[in-house]
């Protein structure tokens, strides 16, 4: 019988576009955000990489992260993770055509 391939880690680019006057409130809830990935062990310690927009009249942070395989459809039925994913969203909004949050996944490719 093959041996199954293991599954890849899934990176996904978190783009969050936050409200006036939200944004310390915001980093809080993602450094919790982060911590409770990693100790229910959702996610890769690397890569992380946490941006903050420059020049901008209004906050937009990048969170770049890799899923471990599974991880995230066990996030999207944690309560726990639940619970932090609710208010993020409500710190941010839409902005310039885009939505308040995007969080498209991608797979690493050898350059």
């Amino acid at each position: 019988m093959p041996r199954k391939a293991p599954a890849k880690s899934v990176v996904v680019v978190c783009s969050y576009r936050v409200r006036r006057g939200m944004e310390p409130e915001f980093r809080k809830l993602l450094r919790k955000h982060w911590t409770t990935l990693a100790r229910l062990q959702l996610v890769a310690e690397k890569p992380r990489l946490v941006l903050r927009s420059l020049g901008a009249k209004s906050c937009e942070m990048i969170e770049i992260f890799a899923w471990k395989p599974g991880g995230f459809e066990i996030a999207h039925k944690s309560p726990e993770v639940l619970a932090l994913w609710e208010p993020m969203e409500q710190m941010c909004e839409p902005r310039d055509g885009r939505p308040a949050t995007e969080f498209p996944h991608f797979e690493i490719v050898a350059p």
